[in-house]
């Protein structure tokens, strides 16, 4: 959960845009009503919902309506849901399909493209609403993709009046990837206040109408095609994307930023995702690996490049398959698809064939339960692991997920940058749903790596949380060489939140929040004269790394003083950039100590005295 200050100053300019485009002021959020769900499941078990546009829209609204009456409010609840739409269209600019996506849903078009499924309406995540007002800080597990939304608002009921465009209102774990939006996107919820969010994602698509990027704290959008973007808060970052607001960081007051822009992405792989081809045959798109890319990998004319792989070719799993059964299937050379579920795994799902593809549906969630780690790979190229979360369990694990065996030379030969192993979409979490330990949630031991939208998350709320009960040490440490990090996440970790020991290997976009609930500055010392631990740490023997567009925040809410005495670390030669660094201390009224410097003694401090004010370093050595 990220607090923030009331930042009026910054939004007042938005609203006034809004009320121009959308001719409305503010109104008052509603819940859905909770019709009976709709028989409409088929396939890959009771809880992926497949629609096909002969079905009468009555029937698809009721359905997922339902599953967002339930979903909503359910940030920890076990359910999980895929919604997914065969090639066609569903509901007219007169009769618009609306509805929302709550925790752990997926929503996403089945065509080969992203024109191949039109939705005349929209796919909303708006605000959460309490005692505190309401924010879009918790909406997490969820995501939008491989289709077109052709901006229609219902004439009546809840959410007309003021809900007009496409709201998107989400924090971390939320991707929108491969979709289409003619009209209005906002990614705020300009309805209800104070409207604070915290994320997000977005990687592959186009827009045709304004992006309202409002409260949004920090946002990161690669390889995207934008009409217009309104404004920044803290750190707004793109890579690879045509029409982007020019470099601007730190922002400019009444003119522009913070904005860091990058004309291409250096490494990029995107998701592999399922669909379905003209014959009606269930199949996998496995995009191809790209460097130095621009704009998204499709247009109205051309097609993602890649292959595709028939569904024959999966393990189709649930969560009652054994992981003994999964690992036979992975070694008679089946890629593996896991349906929507709580898979508490007894044994390490091992992946040792090079370009197996492991796909989750609905946010598929594995749990190791005897401290094992829950998924290795082999040092072999071009596998995908894509759409899972993964929890820790009650039993300490040494990693959560682990890229590569790590025994010296067995790492992925140079040969093989072609054909870069890739994780897109995966989040980890230590506590929250439960309690859990883990010493290091990802690591990477295999060279060429592309890490895309990663979310490692040492929980601040929920259950089994309290610094000596969700414990870890590390969210990802890198071992590997030229492993490529784009839209990284990482909070709360009791030391090192990122580490990186490998060469030649880079990050674009890094947000960081430092564990809120150290009990005392003793208890959280690098060593004997260093106060805390660095947000991302950039070992001294490292001769070539790049960061760009990186954030880290902190919120002490123990009641005493904690400092840390850098937010970055790295090793000062010509090898080593870092680029557009900010920290931020966060609600002067409960928090304590800050931030020293914002890099090797580099930077003012962020504290009590400069609440909500980014501290900056433009470059660095």
């Amino acid at each position: 959960m990220h607090r923030q200050s009331v930042i009026g100053l910054l939004l007042a300019p938005v609203a006034a845009l809004l009320l121009v485009l959308t001719g409305t002021t503010a109104g008052t959020a509603q819940a859905l009503a909770n019709p009976p769900r709709s028989p409409v499941s088929v396939g890959f078990g009771s809880h992926v919902l497949v629609f096909n546009p002969s079905m009468p829209q009555s029937q698809i609204q009721a359905a997922v309506d339902a599953v967002a009456a339930q979903q909503v409010s359910n940030q920890f609840g076990p359910e999980r849901f895929a919604l997914l739409f065969k090639p066609g269209t569903y509901g007219t600019p007169a009769a618009p399909l609306n509805f929302q996506v709550g925790y752990y849903t997926e929503v996403a078009g089945l065509g080969l493209n992203p024109k191949d499924v039109v939705i005349n309406g929209t796919v909303d995540v708006f605000n959460q609403c309490d005692n505190g007002g309401c924010v879009a800080l918790n909406n997490f597990w969820r995501s939008l993709s491989n289709l077109t939304i052709n901006v229609a608002n219902p004439s009546s009921g809840p959410y007309s009046g003021c809900y007009n465009g496409e709201f998107w209102a989400v924090s971390q774990a939320a991707p929108m990837r491969r979709v289409q939006v003619n009209g209005l996107t906002t990614l705020m919820d300009y309805c209800t206040g104070p409207s604070f969010a915290s994320g997000g994602f977005i990687a592959d698509s186009r827009f045709g109408g304004v992006v309202v990027n409002g409260s949004q704290q920090q946002f990161f959008v690669r390889n995207s095609a934008l009409s217009s973007w309104t404004n920044g808060v803290w750190n707004q970052v793109f890579a690879g994307d045509l029409n982007a607001p020019p470099q601007c960081f730190p922002a400019v007051p009444k003119g522009c930023g913070p904005y860091t822009t990058i004309t291409a992405t250096p490494a990029s792989r995107e998701k592999p995702y399922l669909y379905v081809d003209d014959a009606g045959n269930w199949r996998v798109f496995v995009p191809a690996a790209s460097t130095n890319s621009v704009g998204p990998t499709w247009s109205e004319t051309s097609e993602t490049p890649g292959h595709s792989l028939p569904l024959s070719s999966f393990f189709v799993a649930s969560p009652t398959d054994s992981v003994q059964r999964m690992n036979s299937e992975l070694a008679r050379g089946n890629n593996l698809l896991l349906t929507p579920g709580v898979y508490n795994l007894d044994r390490t799902i091992r992946v040792k064939r090079a370009d197996t593809v492991v796909l989750g549906l609905g946010f598929a969630t594995l749990t190791p339960t005897t401290g094992q780690v829950a998924l290795t790979t082999a040092d072999v190229p071009g596998i995908d692991i894509a759409g899972l979360i993964v929890d820790a369990g009650p039993v300490n694990s040494s990693a959560l997920v682990q890229i590569g065996s790590g025994r010296p030379g067995n790492r992925v030969s140079r040969l093989d940058r072609n054909d870069p192993t890739a994780v897109q979409d995966v989040f980890f979490r230590v506590g929250g749903p439960h309690a859990g330990k883990a010493t290091v949630s990802l690591l990477v031991n295999s060279s060429h790596v592309i890490l895309d939208d990663i979310w490692a998350w040492r929980a601040d709320h929920g259950a089994g949380v309290g610094w000596t009960q969700n414990t870890a040490d590390t969210g990802l440490l890198v071992n590997g060489d030229d492993v490529q990090a784009t839209g990284l996440f990482v909070e709360h970790y009791q030391r090192y939140e990122a580490l990186w020991n490998g060469e030649g290997g880079s990050d674009i976009f890094f947000q960081n929040e430092m564990p809120y609930d150290v009990p005392s500055q003793s208890a959280w010392m690098a060593d004997a004269n260093t106060e805390g631990y660095p947000a991302f740490t950039v070992t001294p023997g490292v001769r070539s790394f790049a960061g760009y567009g990186m954030g880290s925040y902190s919120f002490f809410n123990q009641g005493v003083d904690i400092f840390a005495s850098d937010a970055f670390l790295v090793p000062t030669r010509s090898g080593v950039s870092m680029n557009d660094l900010l920290t931020l201390f966060l609600d002067a009224t409960n928090g304590r100590g800050g931030i020293r410097h914002v890099i090797d003694g580099v930077g003012g401090s962020s504290t009590a005295a400069n609440a909500d004010v980014p501290v900056t370093v433009v470059r660095y050595p």
